[in-house]
């Protein structure tokens, strides 16, 4: 038995049972893939695969049990191979971070600055993509750590960590009428289109939720993937925009107004996803530190080692 024979049954798994996206996904070639997997069965005595002609249609009952079993030995090789990096040179290597566009263009500079000050020689790379784009990363161990506001908690494989709550602001030209609404209501918002955040990111269902309690359907005509998009549709005049209070540069955006909206929605909270069982290098636990100062190295790896879900909240 191989460790890469069982990486090619959890790829197969992963990827939908898809042969050929396995095969490609792990620089290989699908009769290699076969092959393999075949070899694995014969020694193991049980079918992992229901088959139908060539094509792989289902995970036999038997199978369920070798792919959890196989993910674990997969996950502590990574943490051997971790650990030995971590004593060998612990300021050499790689963090990989997948995180959302807003995430990175505004929460992370600093954090991404004071790491590189103190580990100049680390590779830090930063994936973008949508909230389940960036946990499905990490649970494939392509990333060591996840940073957005949705999903994370929705991934059992993934410890959550509370990092900072943060809320809305509505976005408007110069001379808009909502510039003299006092107080801001949700009713006076429904009276224009608006221009937000698609159905995936960033505490969307938090708008949605807030105007349905009101009775109210807003005129949504554009959907976006980050702020800077929201703010360039209001400035052609689209529409008004309700995007993350992070998102707003007040030096930068000069051409456009922000309204304080917190008063109107759920505050949503960022939060850290990280692989359970996980061996993180150092410089992970002082990245993690940097960004959000409660979740010290000590508290991460007790949760990060639990079988359950974290408790901890902010």
């Amino acid at each position: 038995m191989k460790l890469q024979q069982l990486r090619y049954a959890c790829e197969i798994a992963r990827r939908g049972l898809n042969v050929s996206a396995a095969a490609e996904a792990l620089h290989t070639s699908q009769p290699g893939i076969s092959k393999q997997i075949k070899s694995l069965e014969d020694e193991l005595g049980v079918e992992i695969f229901v088959r139908h002609g060539k094509r792989i249609a289902a995970v036999t009952e038997p199978g369920k049990a070798v792919l959890a079993i196989a993910e674990r030995i997969l996950s502590e090789a990574a943490n051997l191979k971790r650990a030995g990096e971590e004593f060998a040179n612990e300021k050499l290597g790689t963090l990989t971070v997948a995180t959302t566009h807003t995430q990175a263009r505004y929460a992370l500079p600093k954090a991404v600055a004071a790491f590189k000050k103190k580990y100049p020689k680390v590779r830090l790379v930063l994936h973008q993509g949508n909230p389940t784009q960036i946990c499905e990363m990490v649970v494939a161990g392509e990333a060591d750590l996840a940073i957005a506001t949705e999903s994370i908690a929705e991934y059992p494989e993934l410890v959550s960590l509370p990092c900072y709550q943060w809320n809305r602001c509505v976005v408007v030209p110069p001379g808009h009428p909502l510039l003299k609404a006092h107080p801001l209501t949700l009713e006076s918002i429904a009276q224009y289109p608006v221009v937000t955040y698609d159905f995936a990111f960033a505490g969307r269902s938090q708008i949605n939720k807030a105007f349905e309690k009101r009775g109210l359907t807003p005129n949504i005509v554009l959907t976006a993937l980050d702020s800077d998009v929201i703010k360039t549709y209001v400035e052609l005049g689209l529409g008004i925009g309700i995007m993350a209070q992070m998102g707003f540069d007040p030096k930068r955006d000069k051409g456009l107004h922000a309204l304080d909206a917190s008063h109107l929605f759920e505050s949503s909270t960022t939060r850290l996803g990280v692989k359970r069982g996980a061996w993180l290098r150092g410089y992970a636990y002082d990245f993690i530190e940097f960004f959000a100062p409660r979740l010290s190295r000590g508290l991460v790896e007790k949760t990060v080692m639990e079988k359950a879900g974290s408790a901890y909240e902010l």
